[in-house]
């Protein structure tokens, strides 16, 4: 646990034997236990964990609806999504997806869709969260990893980590809009608050790149700590923080000025962050 306003460890929690993703919802975290198969929930209040529930084979990315209602948890060998009832704390539903290897589900801004990269499928599998199924699957690159919406949700940015490159998809018909080359390895997105940048982390070349949304160009490249994966940034939009996976470490970046602050020091394979 890092406070942002000092860039300080103030506590560590133990979780499971290998965590990955992380979603925060209220007063509770939820993270994936991927050699366990299941989700693990800790009580932020408490700061210790209280509970798990079971997942299908290999979990890794977690989401959260944005009302905070719903967490989606992709399993990786399973091609599944499973959705937790966080005022249950149990799972509601699964959806199994076409494309392989399901790493992220990330939900639109207004809940509606569910968008799925499907590492081994080189495609975004599309969700609707009403009708439980899925309803679209788009053809991106090789190893789709991170992905994040525009504040309006008209627009998602998704990184193919193999082919380097970010895709611009219209989030309302479903559809590549524009390619974006990037740095080499590029895997993590987060996308600011104001919807005029996104970042990529390039987790070949230890660095952040800062997309402008309005051109669909870099702008900026970063250097951060080596093996960048996956990011958060405050709400005010004023810092990014970057989990290092073979540095283990977080990098800080200052959006405005696109400079790196410092790097904070965690415990081994830092997978990603979240801000709460």
């Amino acid at each position: 646990m890092i406070d942002t306003a000092t860039d300080t460890v103030v506590d560590t929690l133990q979780t499971g034997g290998k965590p990955r993703g992380a979603a925060a919802a209220g007063d509770w975290l939820y993270v994936s236990d991927q050699p366990n198969n299941r989700l693990i929930l800790v009580d932020l209040k408490e700061r210790k964990t209280a509970g798990a529930i079971a997942l299908g084979v290999s979990p890794e990315g977690v989401g959260r609806s944005p009302d905070g209602r719903w967490i989606a948890a992709a399993s990786e060998q399973s091609n599944s999504v499973t959705f937790i009832d966080t005022r249950l704390q149990r799972e509601a539903f699964t959806v199994k997806v076409k494309g392989e290897n399901p790493e992220h589900a990330i939900f639109s801004p207004d809940g509606r869709t569910v968008y799925v990269s499907a590492e081994d499928g080189d495609t975004v599998e599309v969700i609707d969260f009403d009708k439980r199924a899925q309803i679209a699957q788009i053809k991106v690159a090789a190893r789709p990893r991170g992905i994040g919406f525009l504040p309006d949700g008209s627009r998602a940015y998704v990184a193919a980590e193999n082919a380097d490159t970010v895709f611009a998809i219209d989030a309302r018909a479903h559809k590549v809009l524009a390619s974006i080359p990037a740095g080499k390895r590029s895997n993590g997105i987060t996308v600011h608050p104001d919807g005029k940048r996104v970042y990529v982390s390039n987790g070949g070349e230890a660095s952040v790149s800062v997309i402008d949304t309005a051109t669909n160009t870099i702008v900026a490249t970063i250097p951060v700590g080596q093996r960048p994966w996956n990011m958060a940034i405050t709400p005010d939009g004023r810092k990014l923080y970057v989990a290092n996976g073979r540095s283990g470490s977080v990098s800080v970046i200052d959006t405005q000025s696109n400079t790196k602050l410092r790097d904070v020091a965690v415990e081994k394979l830092p997978w990603g962050v979240v801000i709460q």
